[in-house]
C-alpha cells in the first residue's frame, strides 16, 4: 500500500488577483428614475427584436 498523501500537497489555490477599489455613485431620485426608464425601454426594444429576421431589427 502506498503512503498516504500529506494534506498540504493539494491545497485550494489562493486568489492572486488584487482587489480593485469599488466606485460608488449616488444619483438623485430624478436621475435614478430616468436611468431606470432608459433601461426598461432598451429591454423592451431588445425583447421585441430578439426573434425577428435581421432586416426587421432596429439598427443601433
Amino acid at each position: 500500500m502506498p503512503p498516504a498523501t500529506p494534506p498540504e500537497k493539494y491545497k485550494r489555490a489562493s486568489n492572486r488577483r488584487k482587489a480593485a477599489p469599488v466606485k460608488k455613485v449616488t444619483l438623485s431620485p430624478e436621475a435614478l428614475k430616468a436611468y431606470e426608464d432608459l433601461v426598461q425601454e432598451r429591454d423592451k426594444r431588445e425583447e421585441r427584436g430578439r426573434f425577428l429576421p435581421e432586416e426587421f431589427r432596429s439598427k443601433r
